[in-house]
């Protein structure tokens, strides 16, 4: 009874180290992915680039649309709407090889304002004030509070022709008046294109346009 316990104690270990050493061993010995002789599957963007750098394709081959190409680039605008710049870009379509809409923003004058710089104090800019009124000079403010404080205000002009004929009045009359021109900052719309080098391209058979411009750009 003891030697077939023994037996058959036996016979399972065996059995359990075979299971060990078939199942068991190191994903090293399975086979490769790809058939003797297949060359290994690689993404695009692990391919490398005749210097040796790595391709990366995040971008659509369209945006290497450059002069290298046959291609030259530039800016038709500024635009004044968004509406002008969708018009534009319908009435171009199928005319260019690419277009690309943008907005930036750009600085220009606002206003023109006439006055007298600021005094040393409240009470001496009312004064001024009153010399104003006293020369038949209207249409002034006195400024009460922050950075233009104590400073008499003339006018803000939208033209700068009535600024100037305001500032002449006042200096006539004996005041230092000063003009100074406001800014404020607007958006401008244009429309990139990459056109054909080769090839002449006149934009206004299309748009109509003669208040537009255009200028040279890198080519994207």
């Amino acid at each position: 009874m003891f030697l077939r316990l023994l037996f058959v104690l036996l016979s399972a270990l065996n059995i359990a180290v075979g299971a060990w050493l078939l199942l068991g061993q190191p994903y090293r010995h399975v086979g490769g992915a790809t058939d003797p002789g297949v060359a290994p599957l690689q993404l695009l963007s692990e391919l490398p680039a005749p210097d040796g750098t790595i391709v990366m394709t995040d971008a659509p081959a369209e945006s290497a649309v450059d002069a290298s190409q046959g291609y030259r680039c530039l800016a038709l605008g500024p635009f004044d709407t968004p509406q002008d710049l969708r018009s534009a870009r319908q009435a171009l379509d199928g005319h260019v090889a690419r277009m690309r809409s943008r907005q930036q923003q750009t600085t220009q004058p606002s206003a023109w304002w006439v006055y007298l710089p600021a005094a040393a104090s409240r009470a001496q800019a009312l004064q001024e004030a009153r010399q104003l009124a006293a020369k038949n000079i209207n249409d002034y403010f006195v400024v009460g509070s922050g950075d233009q404080a104590n400073t008499v205000s003339l006018g803000l002009f939208r033209d700068p022709a009535n600024a100037r004929k305001r500032l002449d009045q006042v200096v006539a009359a004996g005041f230092p008046a000063h003009m100074s021109e406001r800014s404020e900052s607007v958006p401008e719309y244009w429309l990139d294109l990459a056109i054909a080098a080769a090839q002449p391209f006149d934009w206004r058979q299309f748009l109509g346009a003669s208040d537009l411009g255009t200028h040279d750009i890198r080519c994207f």
